[in-house]
């Protein structure tokens, strides 16, 4: 599966929702749905287990992913992820990246490639 590197840095080809959409997998809708309700501790529903990605404009979004507050801001600005924003590390950023350490490397990893290219 190819990436895809959501605004803030995550993975979103890691993400078992968009997985399991792109793959229409009702099983696996259903295991996810049940892990987390667990962990969240909110019953989610497979039904709710669909998702196309926090770069694609339109469609379905996981939940949370759909009123980010990051997700809007890099939409508005038209930037491939905030790796390229010129804004870079905002105070919205930095305090996800306290909680997503792996999210943060990504997009270091992503500005520091630009700024030698």
């Amino acid at each position: 599966m190819s990436s895809m590197i959501a605004f803030c840095g995550i993975d979103c080809g890691e993400c078992k929702a968009l997985i399991a959409t792109r793959k229409n997998d009702r099983e696996m809708k259903k295991a996810i749905a049940n892990e987390w309700s667990k962990e969240f501790g909110h019953k989610i529903e497979p039904k709710d287990i669909n998702c196309v990605g926090c770069l694609v404009k339109d469609g379905s979004h996981i939940s949370y992913c759909g009123v980010c507050e990051i997700r809007k801001c890099g939409t508005s600005k038209e930037v491939e992820n905030c790796a390229f924003c010129i804004d870079y590390k905002c105070e919205k950023l930095t305090k996800f990246h306290e909680q997503a350490p792996k999210a943060k490397s990504q997009l270091e990893k992503i500005s520091k490639k630009r700024m030698n290219t």
